[in-house]
């Protein structure tokens, strides 16, 4: 996959501020802690796709007790790996997804090991990775930030809904193009990346949601372009 040169965004930078600074006083602090395991985050970010957290931690640990290691994971029968993580639903498609990851880091590297990632210039970690079977560029990021401390942002369902209702990104445009927005404005900080991140998941999830969005209640509606276009 090719990564996109970084986009500009149609709000400025200190609109942009001022939407985290809001956020933060809303959801944070959030504290960036990074696991240092990039391999059990590109499994668990495969799980975690539309399912619960519960769930996603459920099947991730069903999984380790049936497979000890990624290798076993790699050789087992499709059918027993989608067995063992079946309580997180989609477990036909994630099981191949997941193998089909491991296999394809094994055979490019010879090895299971990510951390050689750190050391690579960000957009050059997220090409990496993306190039790899069943790792999509959502995924990549997750790696980065929440096992690397590295500054990519997954843009998952509410990230991408309430940034493009605010007008930071752009509609009906790429993940990758909503990622490379959101990390220059950002800048080189992954603190302030996954602050950013989780506070939006969490706006998304109580205010600005999918079919009715809570706008009269919302603290970011001065700044907001689907407030102003639907509600005034």
């Amino acid at each position: 996959m090719v990564y996109e040169s970084p986009q500009p965004s149609d709000i400025d930078i200190s609109e942009f501020e001022e939407i985290e600074r809001l956020l933060d006083v809303m959801y944070g602090p959030r504290m960036l802690r990074a696991n240092g395991d990039p391999v059990s985050e590109l499994v668990g970010t495969i799980l975690s796709q539309n399912t619960s957290d519960v769930n996603t931690a459920r099947s991730f640990a069903s999984l380790r007790d049936a497979f000890p290691t990624w290798e076993d994971v790699i050789a087992a029968n499709t059918a027993d790996v989608a067995e063992a993580i079946k309580m997180g639903g989609l477990s036909n498609i994630k099981a191949p997804r997941i193998q089909a990851a491991l296999q394809s880091i094994l055979d490019r590297r010879g090895s299971l090991d990510l951390d050689f990632l750190r050391e690579m210039p960000l957009l050059d970690a997220q090409a990496w990775l993306t190039a790899q079977d069943g790792i999509g560029p959502k995924t990549a990021a997750c790696v980065l930030l929440f096992s690397l401390a590295m500054p990519a942002m997954p843009v998952d369902t509410h990230v991408g809904r309430v940034m493009t209702r605010l007008g930071v990104v752009p509609d009906k445009t790429s993940t990758i193009t909503k990622e490379r927005i959101l990390e220059t404005l950002i800048g080189d900080d992954a603190d302030r990346m996954y602050a950013v991140h989780v506070e939006t998941i969490a706006h998304g999830r109580k205010v600005c949601k999918a079919q009715r969005p809570l706008c009269e209640q919302c603290r970011l509606q001065t700044l907001c372009r689907y407030y102003r276009e639907h509600t005034q």
